[in-house]
């Protein structure tokens, strides 16, 4: 028995030793997937040498003898650290997800197969000219070359997933800026809801859900500073009838916009006598970030900036002569049209001129783990039907179908050729002119170039509509709300040496209501540009170093406009009472280390549901945001919206506010401790970056999920995005700067 006891531990000794062995040996081979950073290595393609260096960040520096060879090196190092994120990018822009994933991306995929991201994209090839086909070519000639040349282990995503990625081909490449046209186009959504609240609302309650900007709020462009004019304005804009449709969406496709800031200096405001551009975008986080900075280096040619995994041309940045950056419009670039089918004639819907055949494709997702699934996709003259996205779930009314219009999926876009030509742009004329080829989305483009020039464009495609603003799905059968065409280029937004010296966005209104063409009915409240337009109104003898502690601001004028409302509550108890007191002495720093912001978050959560839900019953979640402009407005002009409509006793506003405070601090409470002072928004509002693939499985996902305590709010500078309608940690934030220049 003892010699056996004593095999017995040998055999479980080497047991361990083995498992050690093979665990490490594991790793060991993993970190053969790293990029190779010294040395040389021999890749065909190249047509002289390339030096490539890091700097302690890992950011690479690339010189080249010539342009091409430039761009085959960006090629190379995208794939070397990015390749993964770059091949669930094309997956996911072709509706391929589901070859490795099965079941679980099967909605994404019908989604983007609906949509034809894929097919527009292999389209698009043959509208570009040949210097951009050339550029595409020896980028995808680079990712390529290291597919060809590397050793060891591929990223750990594609030995979890047990692939091998296929070759990159240059249509690739422009499947990353037709998924930006649909994820920075959000009104659709918008529609969507007002839809569904005219079931329950009058129009001008539910125009009063999205209020107008208050009175001196920042505009981008002021009417004197328009470059050019339209000779004519579009019709005039009437109400449409009201419509409902629903269309519930698969997780990740919903669309939402995102925000981001930026401004531009003159030089005579400026310690250098040179302009300074500051732009920072605000894209949801993750792993890794949607960027990748690099710097280009050849003989007539530089870029230095942000650029995107799968893409050969500069996003943000410079190129030695002009900067520039992008914040989001926000503008009605898209609309859903309620199509009536054909009485008698399924394959057929009605137009104004009569019915018209729906156009019919038939798709086929290769499903892992099961069988192929077949896709009929049909559209119509306005676009494709996205009610099919899941028959019977949609509230679409018998007989009819939901359509949807979208600058961002029109055929032949030329976006690469703008973003080329902007690269080698000489001047601001020349970057100008480069936009003119942009189509969607839609961007605010912020420049400045070394003559002293600072400029503001909106260059892509906005609607004209025969009538109506396209608030709410229309009906299609009609024509009446009918695109008719595009505002004239020359017409779109723009201007140049703003008399007060600087331009800034921060998403706010771009135009003043003069601008004779419809951009949008409402505009994301304006406060990150109020404080930004606070500080350069103030500014002289600028430098870098104060843009870029700008862009850490976390003061929140938000908060301020929140608090005219929320401050006139009617406390129930001491513990309400003190809590007023901390939030009057406050100093509206969304500060990490302070108990105030969370106090004034958690209240801003339980008023907005305490004021409006009864009124927008199960719409309500849906509608659920940080809105302090509109409960500053509905408590100082139509309190009616505080008597909660379920009781037969009339409600005051102080009432329901005060009810609102204490539902907030027993949650603080419970979810905190008893003692505020000991409350930390840092605790509640941290950044949260998921591993793209990674973040979808358990386990692994908490192992490998970063999370940072951060400052900033929805509205400060320092953006600090969360979503108040999440019953889940509602203040995590979700949303910010991945990229400060």
């Amino acid at each position: 028995m003892r010699r056996a006891l004593r095999w017995l531990g040998r055999g479980a000794a080497a047991l361990l030793l083995l498992l050690a062995a093979a665990g490490a040996g594991g790793w060991l081979w993993l970190r053969t997937s790293l990029p190779q950073l010294d040395g040389s290595i021999a890749v065909p393609g190249l047509t002289a040498p390339v030096a490539i260096a890091r700097d302690a960040h890992g950011i690479p520096y690339i010189r080249a003898g010539s342009e091409r060879d430039a761009l085959f090196a960006l090629g190379f190092v995208h794939a070397q650290d990015r390749l993964a994120q770059m091949e669930l990018m094309r997956r996911l822009g072709t509706g391929r997800l589901s070859e490795l994933a099965g079941e679980s991306t099967l909605g994404l995929d019908r989604t983007m197969r609906m949509l034809g991201i894929g097919r527009l994209a292999q389209g698009d090839l043959d509208s570009l000219p040949p210097p951009v086909r050339a550029a595409l070519d020896a980028y995808t000639a680079g990712v390529n070359g290291f597919l060809a040349t590397r050793r060891g282990a591929l990223p750990p995503e594609f030995w979890l997933l047990w692939h091998a990625p296929e070759p990159w081909t240059p249509a690739d490449s422009l499947l990353w800026g037709r998924l930006m046209a649909l994820r920075l186009t959000d009104n659709w959504g918008t529609e969507l809801l007002r839809g569904r609240l005219t079931e329950r609302l009058p129009p001008e309650r539910i125009a009063a859900l999205w209020p107008e900007d208050p009175p001196g709020a920042p505009v981008s462009i002021e009417a004197a500073d328009m470059a050019s004019r339209a000779d004519d304005a579009p019709p005039g804009q009437a109400w449409p009838r009201p419509l409902h449709a629903e269309l519930p969406l698969p997780e990740g496709m919903s669309p939402g916009a995102d925000g981001s800031n930026a401004w531009a200096v003159s030089g005579r405001l400026t310690a250098s006598g040179k302009p300074i551009l500051a732009n920072d975008p605000h894209l949801g986080h993750s792993l890794p970030n949607h960027w990748y900075l690099a710097r280009i280096d050849a003989p007539g040619f530089t870029l230095a900036g942000a650029t995107a995994p799968g893409v050969p041309f500069l996003i943000l940045g410079h190129n030695g002569r002009l900067a520039w950056g992008l914040t989001t419009t926000h503008g009605d670039a898209s609309d859903l049209f309620l199509e009536r089918v054909a009485e008698g004639r399924p394959g057929h819907y009605q137009a104004p001129g009569g019915p018209l055949p729906f156009e019919v494709r038939d798709e086929t997702i290769a499903l892992r783990w099961g069988a192929d699934q077949p896709l009929t996709v049909r559209a119509t003259r306005h676009g494709p039907v996205v009610s099919d996205l899941q028959p019977g779930a949609a509230a679409v009314p018998p007989g009819h179908v939901l359509a949807l219009a979208h600058t961002g999926l029109s055929a032949g876009d030329i976006n690469a050729a703008a973003l080329h030509a902007a690269g080698h742009a000489q001047d601001l004329a020349q970057f100008r002119a480069a936009l003119r080829l942009l189509r969607a989305p839609q961007q605010n483009v912020l420049a400045a170039d070394s003559s002293g020039t600072t400029a503001i464009d909106m260059p892509a495609l906005i609607p004209i509509r025969r009538s109506g603003q396209g608030l709410q799905p229309a009906e299609g059968w009609s024509g009446a709300q009918d695109w008719t065409g595009f505002v004239p280029f020359p017409a779109r937004p723009q201007a140049a040496d703003p008399a007060r010296g600087w331009i800034a966005n921060a998403n706010n209104r771009l135009v003043t209501d003069s601008y004779p063409f419809f951009i949008a009915r409402n505009w994301p409240e304006p406060y990150r540009a109020m404080r930004i337009a606070e500080a350069l109104a103030a500014a002289g003898g600028l430098r870098p170093e104060d843009a870029a502690r700008l862009q850490l601001d976390a003061t929140s004028l938000g908060a301020r406009a929140a608090l005219d409302a929320l401050l006139r509550a009617e406390p129930r108890n001491d513990r309400a009472a003190r809590a007023v007191e901390r939030l009057r002495a406050w100093d509206l720093r969304m500060d990490r280390n302070r108990p105030e912001p969370l106090i004034y978050a958690a209240w801003m959560r339980e008023a907005m549901r305490t004021v409006y839900a009864d009124e927008l019953g199960p719409i309500f979640p849906d509608w659920w945001s940080d809105r302090p402009l509109l409960l500053r407005q509905t408590v100082a002009q139509d309190p009616s919206w505080c008597d909660d409509v379920t009781t037969p006793e009339p409600e005051t506003c102080p009432e329901r506010l005060g009810l609102a405070l204490e539902a907030a601090l027993d949650r603080l409470e419970r979810d905190h401790g008893p003692d505020p002072s000991r409350w930390r928004w840092g605790d509640a509002h941290q950044a949260r970056f998921d591993h793209m693939l990674f973040g979808r499985i358990p386990y692994l996902r908490d192992l490998l999920r970063l999370r940072i305590a951060s400052d900033g709010g929805n509205f400060t500078v320092n953006r600090g995005g969360f979503a108040i309608g999440r019953e889940e940690a509602p203040f995590e934030q979700i949303h910010g700067p991945g990229f400060r220049a």
